[in-house]
């Protein structure tokens, strides 16, 4: 197995505070969710982590946010996330691997969610290859991935996640083929919790 170096838990808080950041800090990992960095807005978690990742050594570091502005979907579509409703992250990974190693990670990703959404709350999610997850036949979770090397050599892993969570509201373009756990059983979801079991099922499922 890999192995990668972490520093001190740390949690840097850039806004207001909305989510319970130490009840996912103390999720049972080793490495994901130690650290966190959270905004209340910010244009992209993706494009942030991006930033970060070249600058620090913060391997299994999560970024949060509330709102992104800018949001990054797949096929360069822009992912709407409403403010305090929504799970919008980004976790930066720096595994000591080959590429090769890395092979049917989306899938892999896909299912830590969609496992953490039928063990707490006994939904079923489906998987849209490659990187989607629908509730009844809509959107509702999208996977974003990306890996920097050099030559052989990973310099970062990226792995963003936007789920929809409590919303209510989509935009008109989205909302026949959007939807989220509130919208199809009109009560609240605790996001905290479907973080916690994700980054869970990630860390026992990815050999990073």
């Amino acid at each position: 197995m890999a192995s990668i170096c972490f520093k001190k838990v740390t949690i840097e808080i850039r806004s207001l505070e909305k989510m319970n950041l130490e009840k996912i800090q103390n999720a049972k990992t080793k490495h994901l969710g130690k650290k966190i960095e959270y905004f209340k807005e910010i244009a992209s978690t993706h494009t942030y982590a991006k930033e970060k990742a070249l600058q620090e050594n913060d391997s299994g570091k999560i970024i949060l946010a509330e709102a992104q502005s800018n949001g990054i979907g797949t096929k360069g579509r822009t992912w709407y996330t409403g403010k305090n409703k929504n799970i919008a992250m980004t976790i930066i990974l720096k595994p000591n691997c080959q590429m090769k190693q890395l092979e049917g990670l989306t899938k892999k990703i896909a299912e830590c969610m969609k496992n953490a959404i039928y063990h707490l709350y006994q939904i079923e999610l489906e998987i849209k290859e490659p990187n989607d997850l629908l509730l009844h036949h809509k959107k509702i979770c999208g996977i974003l991935t990306e890996v920097n090397t050099i030559s052989e050599k990973i310099n970062y892993l990226l792995i963003s996640v936007g789920c929809n969570i409590n919303e209510e509201k989509f935009q008109k373009e989205t909302e026949n083929i959007a939807t989220s756990l509130k919208k199809e059983y009109g009560k609240e979801f605790s996001r905290e919790d479907i973080i916690i079991n994700f980054i869970e099922n990630l860390e026992k499922e990815i050999d990073i």
